[in-house]
This record gives structure tokens, C-alpha cells and sequence, in this order.
């Protein structure tokens, strides 16, 4: 039990206590000042519950239904890029995920391949960013549904606003041996962590998802810089992809009704309300003030997903009653990896599933699919819609 944490934030404490100081600070970054990173979180902390006291369900069901997956709970592994908080990365995410009945997101920048990660757990999605030509975006989806991958995440959310007000931390192009010794003070200092990928030798920073099986994956930067030369796509290019791939597909980094409404008509069967979890363009308002005047668009038409901010089984109840289906989550998860490895991913899934199940509880609900805005106070000015 020593090593049970019971809140997100318990997790989030212990990964500092653990990481190297340049791989903490990858992880809580957001662009520019992070306004829109602290918004992210402090948005949920506005809305209020608005419980009631006798007639509460003696049972409560979580179970859902995201992009043709059933689930245990309205919570998905959101995808994050090259994981150098564990040695297992990705494969001990999946694991967790699968042991908790929820559905994984790869990303196309992961550290383990998503042949290994589909092996673990079925119900994985792909994750794709746009780089290089159409042939090439398509060739990865296709190697991700010939892998088992139950759908797409098309990622657009991203404007390459890297710079931060405090420091971005430094992140090698590779892990050569004078990498290795340039990092090796900040390595001394978490000797668990360090430990750790010793006995499964050091990350090696490059993304096996971004080339066809056995040959020489790029860097982490050598992807990203890639990306970044990329053009961006356009509406006709994602109902080009839309109309080769024949698996769900979501289109994750909408925050305007009018984008959403574009995504519908291409084809998306599902769109995320996301930020990029405040590394996008900062000053952009939080998921949560986005979501209302987004599900009032669309909201009989697609599935809607929210990312950004989420730490607590409360802020999911807030994001159903508004509208999402369910709600991915990113830094709690990797914290909790950080912490204790897959154990602490399926840990913060279990707060998680908790907190759900004490939110359906306290409003009468006995299931997910019951809550209604209603179930919530909005305070006046909360919300944000554009476009």
C-alpha cells in the first residue's frame, strides 16, 4: 500500500520527486506564458454540482461506447510523444489500460512500436500528425489497421509554438555517449529513475511508427523537424483520408463551431476539444469553456471527445453533463507512470473511475449516459465560443 497513491496530484508529486529535472519539465510545459495551460485546469474548478440527497442510485454503470470500442469508462489514454519517464513506455500504458477496461492512444511520435502496443491491448487507436505526402500519411495508417489499431486520431492541434517564458527544456537529437554523460549529473540525482532504465538501457529518443517495420526508425527530431516542413493539410486532404480509411476516425484540436461543423462534413465520426493540453497556441481558452457552444453544434451529429485539464473523476462528470462522450487524458497518466510504472497508470485510472462513479452517485445519475447539463452550475462568462 506504501506505494497506492489516492490522488492525481499524489502522483504528480512523486513523478517530480523522480524524474531527471529535463524530463519533469517536458512533461508540465506549455507554450509562451501557459495561460492556456493553467486555464485547462482551473476552468473545471469554476463549474459547480448541483447534488441531490435521497432517491440516489443503489448502482452505477460507467460503461460507454467510443468509436465502435465499448468501454469500461468514459476515460481513453490520450497519445503523448516519446516517453522517457519509464522504460516501458507505451507498452506499460496499454497494459494499464488494458486491465482497466479503457481504450489506448499511440501517437506516430511513441517509443515502442504500435505492433507492440496493439499486442498488449486491442482496443488502440492510432494517432497520426500529417508529415510528408498523402502517400506516406496513408501507408502509416495502413501499417497501423494491418497492426490491429481500431481507428485513427488525426492530430491538428499544433501550431509550433514551443517557446515557453520559463525555459523550454533541453531535449537531445540522440542519445549518443556524449549525451549520455552531459545528462548523466541529472541522472545521478534520481537514482530510481536512472536504475530503471539501466536495466533496460536508455531511451533512445526515435519513433518507430514513422517508418514501415524494420528500418532505421528517425529521431524524435527528425520526425518532428520533418512535420514541421510539412505542409499543413486542408479540408480536401482529410476527405481524401477519410475516404481511404475505412476504420473510425477522429479529428482531434477542434475549438471552433464552425471547424467542427467542416470535420462533420468530411467525415470525422468523432472530434476531440483539445488545446494540446496548452502547448498549441497559448491564449486559446480551455477545453471546457470551448466544449458547450461545440456540442450545441454538433452535438447529434459526431461523438465529441475533450482533452485538456482533466485530474480528477469530478472533471469528467463535468464534461459529460456538458456534452462529451468521454474525455482523454495525458499528463495524470504519465505522472502515475512516472510514479510506479504501470501500476501507477492503472492506479490514477482507478481514481479516476472512483471520482466518476461519486459524481453519478451524488446527482442521481445510475449511468454516464444520464447526465445532463442540468447536474451543473455554469457561472455567467464561462464559456467561450468562436467562429
Amino acid at each position: 500500500m506504501s506505494q497506492w497513491f489516492e490522488t492525481v496530484a499524489e502522483a504528480h508529486r512523486r513523478a517530480r520527486k523522480r524524474l531527471p529535472k529535463s524530463v519533469y519539465k517536458a512533461l508540465v510545459a506549455g507554450s509562451e506564458r501557459g495561460t492556456t495551460l493553467q486555464d485547462n485546469i482551473a476552468a473545471f474548478g469554476e463549474i459547480g454540482f448541483a447534488p441531490h440527497i435521497a432517491n440516489l442510485p443503489a448502482e452505477r454503470d460507467q460503461r460507454t461506447e467510443v468509436m465502435g470500442q465499448e468501454v469500461a469508462s468514459p476515460v481513453l489514454i490520450s497519445p503523448t510523444g516519446v516517453q522517457a519517464v519509464h522504460p516501458e513506455g507505451e507498452v506499460a500504458v496499454a497494459r494499464a489500460a488494458a486491465e482497466a477496461g479503457v481504450a489506448m492512444g499511440l501517437s506516430s511520435f511513441a517509443s515502442r512500436s504500435i505492433e507492440d502496443v496493439v499486442e498488449v491491448n486491442e482496443q488502440t487507436f492510432f494517432q497520426l500528425y500529417w508529415v510528408g505526402d498523402r502517400e506516406r500519411v496513408l501507408a502509416r495508417a495502413e501499417r497501423a489497421k494491418k497492426a490491429g489499431a481500431k481507428g485513427l486520431i488525426l492530430t491538428l492541434d499544433w501550431c509550433f509554438a514551443h517557446g515557453r517564458d520559463w525555459g523550454s527544456p533541453p531535449i537531445p537529437e540522440k542519445m549518443d555517449l556524449r549525451t549520455k554523460l552531459g545528462f548523466a549529473p541529472q541522472g545521478l540525482l534520481r537514482p530510481r529513475w536512472l536504475y530503471g532504465f539501466l536495466r533496460h538501457g536508455l531511451p533512445d529518443l526515435t519513433t518507430p511508427n514513422m517508418v514501415p517495420p524494420g528500418e532505421q526508425p528517425p529521431t524524435f527530431f527528425g520526425a518532428y523537424g520533418e512535420w514541421m516542413f510539412t505542409p499543413p493539410p486542408t479540408w480536401e486532404d482529410l476527405a481524401w483520408l477519410r475516404e481511404r480509411w475505412d476504420g473510425p476516425m477522429a479529428i482531434k484540436g477542434i475549438t471552433r463551431p464552425d471547424d467542427a461543423r467542416r470535420a462533420v462534413e468530411v467525415g470525422a465520426d468523432a472530434i476531440s476539444v483539445s488545446n494540446h493540453g496548452g502547448n498549441n497556441l497559448d491564449s486559446t481558452p480551455a477545453a471546457i469553456r470551448l466544449l458547450p457552444a461545440i456540442a450545441e453544434a454538433v452535438g447529434d451529429d459526431v461523438e465529441i471527445l475533450l482533452d485538456g485539464g482533466v485530474r480528477r473523476g469530478s472533471d469528467v462528470v463535468k464534461a459529460l453533463a456538458l456534452g462529451a462522450k468521454a474525455v482523454l487524458i495525458g499528463r495524470a497518466y504519465l505522472w502515475g507512470l512516472a510514479a510506479e510504472g504501470q501500476a501507477g497508470v492503472r492506479n490514477v485510472l482507478d481514481i479516476l473511475h472512483s471520482g466518476i462513479d461519486s459524481g453519478l452517485l451524488a446527482l442521481g445519475r445510475s449511468s454516464v449516459h444520464d447526465l445532463r447539463p442540468e447536474d451543473v452550475i455554469v457561472p455567467e462568462g464561462f464559456t467561450r465560443a468562436a467562429g
